[in-house]
């Protein structure tokens, strides 16, 4: 029987390629000279570090522009607030989202059952598996999925036919 997988993953080498670009420009940018402005990805978090709120978001901005050259969709990026570290100096989490979450799921879950398509949808951890008889209407349930749920950065993956 014919299916895929709805799945929400990045893909963290490059991720951590564009972390490393990142702190590369830091550390050759004059605007960033003697100051405390840092990147590191810790599993699957990047921190960002800065003397002010402005060079945080500098930092975070040249991260997006690493990011978006890496093919790597910024949808994946849960920007925490920023949090004082000691003195003047702030660190930001950034998350890198993993998996759906199991509201998401539902949602997708819901929206597939709702199509009045042919289709069975499994929740499995963290990815929704999509079962039907006919490989058009699973094609059919990709797009619904692709333009209802917007806001994640959703892959198809382990078509099976």
């Amino acid at each position: 029987m014919p299916s895929f997988d709805t799945v929400c993953e990045a893909n963290f080498v490059e991720v951590k390629n564009a972390v490393e670009n990142t702190a590369k420009e830091i550390g050759t940018r004059f605007d960033f000279k003697g100051t405390s402005a840092a990147v590191e990805l810790k599993d699957k978090e990047i921190t960002l570090f800065g003397d002010a709120d402005f060079q945080l978001q500098q930092v975070e901005d040249i991260l997006r522009n690493k990011l978006t050259k890496r093919n790597v969709d910024v949808r994946f990026l849960d920007v925490q607030k920023p949090q004082k570290i000691g003195g003047d100096k702030l660190k930001q989490v950034v998350k890198v989202k993993n998996g759906i979450d199991s509201e998401q799921a539902k949602k997708i879950q819901r929206l597939i059952k709702d199509s009045k398509l042919k289709l069975q949808a499994a929740i499995q951890e963290d990815k929704v598996r999509v079962t039907g008889a006919k490989r058009d209407d699973l094609q059919a349930a990709m797009a619904l999925i692709r333009k209802d749920i917007a806001d994640l950065p959703l892959t198809f993956d382990n078509f099976r036919d």
